[in-house]
């Protein structure tokens, strides 16, 4: 029988190295950036068009390579970072597989300048689909220049499957953003089709969050700092009132590498437990520092996925870290956290198993009761609480009383219809089989989905003009996401103008949009927007839709008046689908007369 198994050509085994480590245009970005950051660049820029499919262009200042580097630079598993197998214990670099480049190459047209700068003059190194077109001398400045040119020219399925500008766009930008974030001592620059997006200085952490999300995240960062024998953790945490219900705003960095850990996620998490609503999602920028021999970060082709040593530990340690910040923002009760004095958390060593007994002073003799009452300083935040206690415990007073007052008129007042609202989130009417509930924000997301659906399709905006038009800044990727479904939020009753760096004018709005800040009803929009998953038989406006019902819906804690209450049951009955919210959740709920009768027997 003959052989049947046969060496893959490299041109074939660069094509599938591809596969698993470019993905889409932000791949590219994020490999050519990380080389950059390696080569010891000042100023790296990175210039895209058309999202980067007709070009990625990524210009560094760093050491430049020789002629034969470069050459060599495009074969797979060909790297200066590691020479041996022990070398990949103790990895400082981004990148060290070797398959960047060579898988870049592979899939579209690639040219390369690059010069050290003891050299007079350049080289140039052109590269089509892995074959090498020519090699010649040229005139270039020091560092290196990556150009590459119609990204998956030669897999027209992957090519196929990209999304919309926009969308590729988007994900440019989040692969940007975790390099820049974690190397805050260069200066970067991001253009796209001749717009610049982002120009960034050298300077620290907090100003770098501050030139990438803008100057309004300033006042949500709250200051986190741990040094511990296992790891040092610093950076920042947002507070819990500006918390959202996307993603986009959480990073976890380790010796200045991007990474994704879902189980340090929930330390984090746990750490805002009772403080946050559930589906609420806290903002941090968390930098780690740990011994290179305790984490493995060659599990994954993207090297976004890291392993450590002991994750159990530092998950204690990151928990308490977040805590102990937290503690001295007053969010969480704490005990003293006035000192300026880093704390040093203990962790449990294999070389001593067993703990030692502190030493603490005592006095047998003291008595409470003698001599005048001890100080006692109660906390920030137990001291607010009461001064708004006490300030506002008149108005509750008077809540009560006109409420009182209000359903005595009601219940002398026979009416054919009575609605009684529980804990102010469910509407509670008598019917003919026993007791229906009703979810009031559901109820409202569902009547607001099916008018602004109507308005999607009938092209009849109704859209109330603001008298002094608002300006505000966005995260880049926010921004993108407003100018993907720029002319659908037209219909939708909003009016607004793009201007450069992320700013938007904000003109008029849906009149029945809820709030009167146009700000925060954009805002609480985009934030729908992403957090809104389209079913398999929905399209682009029920999206829309979904997610302006959601920002615009009243919500859970609001006292409805009788009439408000009927009109939102009578609203509620006349749409098409009233026993479901647009995202499938039930609005109605009966309790039969059957089941009020057993909990009586």
């Amino acid at each position: 029988m003959a052989d049947i198994i046969k060496l893959l050509p490299d041109s074939v085994a660069n094509q599938i190295a591809a596969g698993e480590v470019i993905q889409r245009p932000a791949s590219v970005i994020k490999e050519l950036m990380e080389n950059a950051v390696d080569a010891g660049a000042a100023y790296i820029s990175v210039i895209i068009k058309d999202s980067g499919k007709t070009l990625i262009q990524v210009i560094d200042d760093g050491m430049g390579m020789s002629e034969t580097d470069a050459r060599l630079s495009f074969e797979r598993h060909a790297t200066s970072k590691i020479s041996s197998a022990n070398d990949l214990f103790a990895i400082t670099t981004k990148g060290f597989r070797g398959e960047a480049l060579a898988s870049i190459a592979a899939v579209s047209m690639v040219e390369l300048k690059t010069r050290k700068e003891e050299n007079e003059t350049g080289i140039l190194v052109l590269i089509n689909g892995s074959r090498v077109e020519s090699q010649e001398p040229c005139s270039c400045p020091k560092g290196s220049s990556f150009s590459v040119k119609n990204l998956f020219y030669n897999v027209p399925a992957r090519r196929k499957f990209l999304k919309s500008d926009n969308t590729e766009l988007r994900h440019i930008i989040n692969e940007f953003q975790k390099v820049v974030l974690s190397h805050p001592e260069i200066r970067f620059s991001l253009h796209h089709n001749d717009t610049e997006v982002y120009n960034l200085i050298p300077s620290n952490h907090r100003q770098r969050i501050i030139g990438v999300f803008g100057k309004q995240i300033n006042q949500d960062l709250i200051t986190l700092e741990t040094e511990t024998s296992l790891i040092s953790i610093k950076g920042f945490i947002g507070k819990p009132e500006n918390a959202r219900r996307t993603y986009g705003e959480q990073f976890f960095f380790v010796n200045n590498r991007y990474m994704k850990h879902p189980y340090f996620h929930k330390a984090v998490g746990e750490a805002y437990q009772n403080i946050l609503p559930a589906e609420a999602i806290p903002t941090y920028f968390i930098f780690m520092e740990a011994d290179p021999s305790s984490i493995d970060i060659n599990i994954h082709p993207t090297k976004t996925e890291i392993k450590f040593e002991d994750e159990r530990s530092i998950w204690q340690i990151l928990m308490a870290s977040v805590r102990e910040a937290l503690g001295r923002f007053n969010i969480v009760p704490s005990i003293d956290f006035e000192s300026e004095a880093l704390i040093d958390i203990p962790v449990k060593s294999s070389l001593d198993p067993f703990p030692k007994q502190p030493d603490i002073q005592i006095n047998p003799r003291y008595n409470p009761f003698d001599g005048d009452e001890p100080s006692f300083r109660k906390p920030d935040f137990m001291e607010r609480f009461e001064r708004e206690n006490k300030a506002n415990w008149e108005k509750l007073y008077s809540t009560l009383e006109k409420e009182n007052g209000k359903q005595g008129s009601e219940d002398i007042t026979e009416t054919d219809r009575k609605f009684f609202q529980i804990k102010n989130k469910y509407i509670v009417c008598p019917v003919k089989s026993g007791l229906m509930l009703i979810d009031q924000k559901r109820a409202h997301e569902r009547v607001l989905f099916e008018k602004y659906l109507e308005c999607l399709s009938l092209n009849n905006p109704v859209s109330q003009t603001e008298l002094f038009p608002v300006a505000i800044e966005l995260n880049p990727a926010d921004w993108q996401v407003l100018k993907e479904i720029e002319n659908d939020l037209k219909l939708l009753g909003f009016s607004f103008h793009f201007s450069g760096n992320s700013k938007i004018t904000i003109k008029g709005r849906p009149s029945n949009s809820g709030s009167s800040d146009p700000a925060e009803v954009l805002g609480t929009f985009i934030e729908e927007f992403k957090a809104t998953q389209s079913g398999p038989l929905e399209g682009e406006k029920e999206k829309l839709a979904t997610a302006m019902a959601g920002a615009s819906a009243i919500p859970y804690g609001k006292i409805l008046t009788q009439s408000e209450m009927e009109d939102l049951f009578d609203s509620l009955f006349a749409c098409q689908s009233p026993n479901y919210s647009p995202k499938g959740k039930p609005v109605i709920n009966i309790i039969a007369l059957e089941e009020l009768d057993k909990r009586f027997k």
